[in-house]
C-alpha cells in the first residue's frame, strides 16, 4: 500500500528542520510527547550525512482484530539514513519503519526541500504486511498509525523552530 505525506515548516530553511531531525534531544522529547512507554534514539553523524534510529515501545492503536496479533502494544524501530546536501541544499533519507515481531514495514523516501521561504517534509513509502489472507486488510491501520506518528512529530518540531 502506498503512502504519501506532506507538510510544512513555515519559515525555517532545510538546514534548520534537518538539524532538528537529527537532533537527539528532540527526537527523545518527541518519543515522550507521543506516550511511547519505552525509547532508545540513537544518532549517528558521518561528516554532513546523519542515521537516526529509533525504537519505542508504544500503544497499538489500532482495531481490535489487529491488537489480536500485536497485543496492546508495539514496538516500533524506525531508521532514517540521512545523505547530505545536494546542490539546492535539499536533502533525502532512506526511512524503514518494521513493527519488531510482526511482518510489517514500511520503506520509502523522506525528502527535505525549501518551499516557499520554509522546508516542505515529504515521505513517500510502502507499506506491506506479510500475512497471508488479511495482510491488505491491516496495511491501511499501519499507514494510519505511521501517520497519525509522524503528524505529530512534525507539529511538535514546529513549535521548536
Amino acid at each position: 500500500m502506498k503512502l504519501k505525506e506532506e507538510f510544512s515548516y513555515s519559515g525555517a530553511d532545510v538546514e534548520a528542520v534537518y538539524a532538528l531531525i537529527t537532533d537527539q534531544a528532540f527526537r527523545t522529547e518527541s518519543c515522550e510527547n507521543q506516550g511511547a512507554h519505552e525509547y532508545d534514539v540513537t544518532i549517528e553523524e558521518s561528516g554532513d550525512c546523519a542515521t537516526v534510529t529509533v525504537v519505542r515501545v508504544q500503544d497499538a492503536d489500532m482495531p481490535d482484530f489487529v491488537k489480536k496479533l500485536t497485543g496492546k502494544t508495539v514496538k516500533v524501530k524506525q531508521t532514517e539514513v540521512w545523505g547530505g546536501p545536494d546542490g539546492d541544499g535539499n536533502r533525502t533519507a532512506d526511512v524503514k519503519v518494521s513493527i519488531i515481531g510482526q511482518p510489517a514495514e514500511m520503506t520509502g523516501k523522506a525528502k527535505l526541500f525549501a518551499k516557499g521561504g520554509g522546508t516542505e517534509f515529504t515521505l513517500d513509502g510502502d507499506v506491506k504486511v506479510s500475512i497471508p489472507f488479511i495482510g491488505k486488510k491491516i496495511e491501511p491501520e499501519v499507514a494510519k498509525a505511521i501517520r497519525a506518528s509522524l503528524r505529530e512529530e512534525v507539529e511538535y518540531g514546529q513549535t521548536k523552530l
